[in-house]
């Protein structure tokens, strides 16, 4: 817009002046050499302009002539570069295509016409590994570290491939070159972290991650949760060694993170054990008024060890008023009322949730069953159906199913890679082996509870026939004391004949057989007898 106003103001100042001579002609005589030119002024201006712009061709003409060899070098050079550039284009294409042949064309082209550019030989060094040829690759990056542009993009090359070929050592020796060089590049620092965090050397790890902040290379919510997640790996690797330094470690990663269940759930466990059960509590219900997990509820409940069942219960409602209609809360409540023999309560809360019972609402119904009615056959039914409930919710990295948290994947070593979701796609898993525990304890117990009846009865037979016996030998000897008053001196033999008679005559008292346990606790079988049913859970 300023240039069109601009150049109508150009315009406008030539028209006005070409009126202002065109209203002022006026002569000129010019004589020179017997020369004599008249005109008039608008003429000889005009004729001045002609002889000017002729001028000026003449000299870009000469000028041109000049120039011309460097002219065509750099026509040249320019051409060349063109071509290259045309080249990486193509092949950096092919590979996004997955054409080897194409690549390998555009690469030679590239080096060709741009030998010394930096794309071209990144593009030399992903036709190599596109095409498989790892030597070539790694001769193509090592050439990189050479160069100050390329040195960054060598060592990343260097580090894939040495992850390629299982070298663990050597990735991480470049990783950590690369971090030192540029502690915000995310690829090295996230390698370096992944490195020490294997290790164990969750220090080092944090240290990595703060020259990463001050470098700008991630934000600050960001580095605050990474921080959470690593001083958390630290608390836990810390817990049974140092428990005050993993205390102090875990409370910071809550500060940093109140959601993050495994802070809050180590913190919780330590801050109960130092006695600190006021915030301990408020940690543990924080984090699962965000996520309500099954360790969460089971920290809450073991705050202070030694307390009584109604005491447990009594927290685990506090912490499921957190989340009411959650059914991890409904689950932790029927966990406390079954320990607590409230069994009716315990019932009625998994009845809410047993349109679709998962495994571990399976589970817990087998062990109420057990635990209130002493019902091995129903316990063991809703044990059955366990193994085709849909799977609870479960720690999740990269699509793989994961018993424990853990800082980084152990696929890929990506950071803060967990999430405690329902696994996709899968319906029918092996259960949770501390449910199954729960039942095999309650069904043990039944199991403990017939074997003491059992032994009491037969306590009680063996009094009875040792009440008999003795009557019955008490009776042989006054049987033999009334012969011998009776039978003359030298009837001795008589009257013990007599007696031994009448002992034998006596009938024989023999134990009855004791009464079979037809449970699952046979160790032996009959040898005829059909194979039993494998146990479920080992239940």
């Amino acid at each position: 817009m300023i240039r069109l106003v601009l150049l109508i103001v150009v315009l406008a100042l030539i028209a006005f002046g070409a009126s202002w001579l065109a209203d002022r002609p006026g002569e000129m005589v010019i004589a020179w050499q017997g020369w004599r030119i008249e005109t008039t002024v608008p003429v000889a201006l005009a004729a001045l302009a002609a002889f000017s712009v002729a001028l000026l061709v003449v000299w870009h003409l000469l000028s041109l002539l000049v120039r011309a060899p460097s002219l065509i070098a750099a026509f040249s050079r320019r051409r060349k570069r063109e071509k290259g550039w045309a080249a990486v284009s193509r092949g950096l294409i092919a590979i996004g295509a997955g054409d080897v042949d194409a690549a390998r064309r555009a690469r030679a082209d590239a080096q060709r016409h741009l030998p010394h550019e930096p794309l071209t030989r990144l593009l030399a060094a992903q036709a190599a590994q596109f095409a498989g040829d790892q030597d070539d690759a790694l001769r193509t990056f090592r050439a990189m570290l050479d160069v100050p542009d390329t040195r960054l993009i060598g060592l990343r090359g260097l580090h894939i491939e040495a992850r390629r070929s299982g070298d663990i050592a050597a990735s991480r020796v470049l990783a950590e070159e690369a971090a030192g060089q540029a502690p915000a590049l995310t690829w090295a620092a996230d390698a370096v972290i992944e490195a020490r965090c294997a290790e164990g050397d969750y220090a080092g790890a944090r240290a990595v991650l703060e020259k990463q902040m001050a470098h700008r290379g991630i934000d600050k919510l960001q580095y605050r949760r990474r921080r959470a997640v690593l001083l958390a790996a630290e608390a836990l690797a810390l817990e049974a060694s140092d428990p005050p330094v993993a205390r102090e470690r875990a409370v910071e990663a809550v500060r940093l993170a109140p959601t993050l269940v495994p802070a809050a759930a180590v913190a919780g466990r330590l801050l109960g054990l130092n006695g600190d059960l006021r915030k301990a509590t408020k940690i543990v219900e924080t984090a699962y008024a965000a996520t309500p997990h099954p360790e969460l509820a089971e920290v809450c409940a073991h705050l202070r060890p030694g307390d009584a069942a109604l005491d447990r219960l009594k927290r685990i409602r506090a912490l499921a008023a957190r989340a009411p209609d959650h059914p991890e809360s409904l689950i932790a409540l029927a966990h406390a009322t079954i320990d607590a023999h409230e069994f009716a309560e315990a019932r009625a809360l998994l009845q809410r949730v047993s349109a679709e019972p998962t495994q571990r609402i399976c589970l817990l119904m087998a062990e109420l069953e057990a635990a209130e009615h002493e019902d091995v056959g129903k316990a063991r039914e809703w044990a059955a159906r366990a193994l085709r409930a849909p799977r609870d919710p479960a720690w999740i990295a990269d699509g793989r199913v994961y018993d424990d948290w853990g800082p980084v994947s152990p696929v890929t070593g990506k950071l803060d890679a967990f999430t405690w979701a329902v696994p996709p796609g899968v319906s029918a898993t092996p259960v949770l082996e501390h449910e199954a525990e729960r039942v095999r304890t309650a069904i043990a117990a039944i199991r403990e509870k017939e074997e003491a009846r059992r032994e009491i009865a037969r306590a009680a037979e063996l009094e009875r026939l040792a009440a008999v016996d003795a009557a019955a030998h008490a009776e042989a000897l006054a049987a033999r004391a009334a012969a011998e008053a009776a039978a003359p001196a030298d009837g001795h033999a008589t009257v013990a004949q007599a007696t031994d008679v009448t002992m034998k005559a006596d009938p024989v008292i023999a134990l009855p057989p004791l009464p079979d346990d037809p449970g699952p606790d046979v160790e032996a079988e009959p040898a005829d007898a059909a194979p039993s049913r494998k146990r479920l859970f080992g239940l």
